[in-house]
């Protein structure tokens, strides 16, 4: 039988498969205000309709200042709710499990104004230098995210996603390399994670459904931080009701890489045994057959396409044809659903 058509439950929801839609930003809050547009409607609903099990919705912003562009969704008023509650209404009725990434972009913010880091570094030449974050400022982004979780359950989403990967807030925290602070929030590994340590314990305290981070596991660079020092953070992630680690890597500071079929899944799997939780795999994950060996092999419990479902919104359909397996389909596409 096949492991990427299988169920996986977490907590009291269930994926019909392990096919997951990562987090992609649409850029398409053409008003600059973070709401939904029709863009959006139509672009979650369609992988619904292609049979992704669970899709996520991109990085969303749980204060103005957050966003990764002006573009962004957003999640830091009551107004962003209808907005998101039509989005979960469009995947559920097409038989897609749903979950939203909470996001702070930190220093890799394009919007105006101010932006904010755990330090006044900015992430390149062409980015704006961060404000350093107060205590009061970290304080006020803690809130945030649980604001954020209270709007995202009146939204209807099943699964929440922590966004402390690709070089945004959480993860300028993280890594050594991006945070250079002196007090609570700086130095040792403990201090580094304490901001992520609020943020799950808050966003707990208003929320009792799957909880995934998203994590950069590699920096890519000299006294960065690596897969095997992400093992400490995670357990402790795990503690505190954490349910699964989406497992990136890069771009909290500027690295070359090398990107390949699958380069990313070994940190999955490291995580997965050595700190004993649930993991996501991601990073150029194309066909059937590799989706599947990295399931079968118990390299991650999951797995997460990105750019595939952007350019194959029924990617599920070809790879279920290429592992023999046969799926339902939408009622209205039964005459062209063939295996």
């Amino acid at each position: 039988m096949s492991m990427l058509f299988s169920p996986y439950t977490i907590r009291d929801v269930k994926l019909k498969n392990r096919i997951v839609m990562a987090p992609m930003c649409m850029y398409s809050s053409y008003n600059e205000d973070g709401k939904v547009e029709d863009w959006h409607k139509v672009h979650y609903a369609t992988r619904a309709v292609g049979q992704v099990g669970l899709i996520i919705v991109e990085a969303t912003a749980v204060l103005p200042e957050g966003r990764i562009s002006s573009q962004d969704l957003g999640i830091w008023s009551d107004d962003h709710v209808e907005g998101l509650s039509e989005v979960v209404r469009l995947m559920k009725k097409n038989d897609a499990k749903t979950a939203i990434q909470l996001a702070h972009a930190g220093r890799k913010a394009t919007v105006e104004g101010n932006i904010y880091a755990p330090s006044a570094i900015p992430f390149n030449d062409q980015y704006k230098t961060p404000v350093e974050m107060t205590l009061d400022d970290i304080k006020k982004t803690v809130e945030a995210f649980k604001n954020a979780a209270v709007r995202a359950k009146n939204a209807g989403f099943d699964i929440l996603e922590l966004h402390a990967a690709h070089g945004y807030l959480i993860n300028e925290f993280l890594s050594p390399l991006s945070n250079k602070r002196t007090d609570e929030y700086g130095g040792p590994a403990e201090n580094r994670y304490r901001i992520l340590r609020k943020i799950i314990d808050a966003v707990r305290s208003v929320w009792n459904g799957p909880l995934f981070v998203r994590i950069s596991a590699e920096d890519y660079a000299d006294g960065g931080m690596t897969p095997s020092l992400y093992v400490e953070l995670v357990r402790w992630m795990k503690t505190q009701g954490v349910d699964l680690i989406d497992v990136s890597s890069g771009a909290v500071v500027p690295a070359k890489i090398d990107a390949f079929p699958g380069y990313q899944v070994p940190f999955a799997e490291l995580i997965r045994h050595e700190a004993a939780i649930p993991t996501g795999a991601v990073g150029l994950i194309t066909t059937g057959i590799q989706a599947e060996e990295i399931l079968k092999n118990g390299r991650a419990d999951l797995v997460l396409l990105a750019r595939e479902l952007l350019r194959h919104p029924y990617w599920p359909y070809d790879a279920a044809k290429e592992l023999g397996v046969s799926i339902d389909s939408p009622k209205q596409y039964d005459r062209g659903w063939t295996f």
